[in-house]
């Protein structure tokens, strides 16, 4: 059982990685406190204790990755959080990205494809239950939750190939979309918004990298 400890110098070191962000223009007081509340270094192997709030990504197992803070504050800006927002994620991986979310008062619901991470991520009781609003599902994240839909917001949070269709559909209108568009080393962060005729507007950003969706489950 993992003992969780949040001590000063943690904290001390939250403070510095959100003045990383801020220089680097982050804005959003509700993703920057989001950040600064929640303990980077519990989502991480012990061994990474030391430089978990370095703004870099690490290794997760099953070649995934925790994502980058900028990454992850910046996909957070893109979303325009409200309270009480019905979000999607694909892509669970740390569930770092996912508590963000949560802490920031919306419901998430992330989709993980990888049985391993996902089985992990049902034993981590710390956020299971710190956030209740946090829903589970092992499935395909081209598929999206049908079921669950419509969605305020929809977060990827891996390098997508296309636009996937399904996930179109299962946005409210007026609802925003994330998500890294391309096949390489880049991806153009995008964000569509759908609109009252059922089409899409488009809006390009920044590029960043990111491990490959992909489809299927793999168990």
């Amino acid at each position: 059982m993992r003992k969780y400890e949040d001590t000063y110098q943690h904290k001390g070191l939250r403070k510095q990685l959100i003045n990383v962000l801020k220089e680097k223009g982050i804005t959003d007081e509700n993703v920057l406190n989001a950040i600064n509340t929640i303990p980077r270094h519990y989502f991480l192997d012990s061994a990474f204790d030391k430089i978990a709030y370095e703004d870099r990504a690490f290794p997760i197992g099953e070649g995934q990755t925790i994502s980058q803070p900028y990454t992850v504050a910046y996909q957070s800006q893109l979303l325009q959080i409200k309270k009480s927002d019905k979000v999607l994620e694909i892509g669970t991986g740390s569930v770092y990205q996912s508590t963000v979310l949560a802490e920031m008062g919306s419901w998430v619901y992330t989709i993980e494809r990888q049985k391993k991470l996902y089985d992990l991520q049902q034993k981590e009781f710390y956020f299971r239950k710190k956030y209740p609003n946090i829903k589970f599902f092992f499935g395909d994240g081209f598929e999206g939750l049908p079921t669950y839909a419509p969605f305020d917001k929809i977060i990827i949070t891996a390098a997508a190939p296309f636009i996937p269709p399904k996930l179109l559909q299962q946005m409210k209108v007026g609802a925003l979309m994330i998500i890294p568009v391309d096949e390489g080393d880049q991806q153009r962060m995008l964000r569509l918004t759908k609109l009252e005729d059922g089409s899409v507007k488009e809006e390009a950003f920044e590029q960043f990298s990111f491990v490959p969706m992909l489809t299927g489950k793999n168990r």
